[in-house]
């Protein structure tokens, strides 16, 4: 079993910036991969940016250029820096690890753009 424990979010207003933080802990592996997903109300949960465990990184078209993920692989970290955001962003952000044939969810943190 994997426990993941998100950190961060939160209000803030558009073009300004936050930072989401999840540490994984109990039976880490040194191959998987760690994402941030997030689900806006009434829509499904999409992708928005993920991280293998040797750097290769994937991000959703509607957050290139503005998000910026990063892991640190000894303390099974995973952060998610966004900058300028926008009112479409405003969603609940979901923590992902996983690998060929597991997965494990955060229990998700709110992040509300908005004046």
């Amino acid at each position: 079993q994997v426990q993941l424990v998100e950190s961060g979010g939160g209000l803030v207003q558009p073009g300004g910036s936050l930072r989401l933080s999840c540490a994984a802990s109990g039976s880490v592996d040194s191959i998987n991969v760690m994402g941030w997903y997030r689900q806006a109300p009434g829509k499904q949960r999409e992708l928005v940016a993920t991280i293998t465990s040797i750097g290769n990184t994937n991000y959703a078209d509607s957050v290139k250029g503005r998000f910026t993920i990063s892991r640190l692989n000894a303390k099974n970290t995973v952060d998610l820096r966004m900058n300028s955001l926008k009112p479409e962003d405003t969603a609940v952000y979901y923590c992902k690890y996983f690998g060929p044939a597991y997965e494990y969810w955060g229990q998700g943190t709110q992040v509300t753009v908005s004046s």
